[in-house]
């Protein structure tokens, strides 16, 4: 099982984290402790919608490692390889906007298929998230 010290060798070396709340962020690991607590240096919050994604710089980020999900090394020869087209930012947050407000418009109609049929679903709001 790797442990955070296997990642001393990674200092200075862009990488992809997928946070626990979906958000993924690129950026140069400069630091990590015995606790996978990150540093990331030139960081970006990349959205992903569709076949498009967008870049919003964040700088220095700190992460709490029990929010890492994954850690990736990026292969800086095929970062550039993407079958995904990159657009402006506000148009990337319309995007996530409107898929947003799909899946809710999904999710509340699956609720009401469901009433119809005398079950019930507990809001995601009531639900512990752990």
């Amino acid at each position: 099982i790797p442990s955070p010290a296997s990642l001393i060798q990674d200092i200075d070396k862009k990488h992809l984290v997928l946070l626990r709340d979906g958000r993924t962020l690129i950026g140069y690991l400069r630091s990590i402790d015995q606790f996978a607590n990150l540093v990331l240096h030139q960081t970006v919050e990349r959205i992903h919608v569709g076949k498009k994604y967008g870049d919003i710089p964040r700088g220095i980020f700190v992460v709490r490692g029990e929010n890492v999900v994954l850690l990736g090394e990026i292969d800086l020869e095929k970062e550039s390889d993407t079958p995904l087209q990159q657009v402006s930012i506000e148009e990337i947050l319309e995007e996530q906007r409107v898929e947003q407000q799909a899946r809710q418009e999904s999710e509340k109609l699956k609720v009401q298929a469901l009433k119809e049929r005398g079950l019930s679903v507990p809001r995601a709001d009531t639900l512990d998230e752990y």
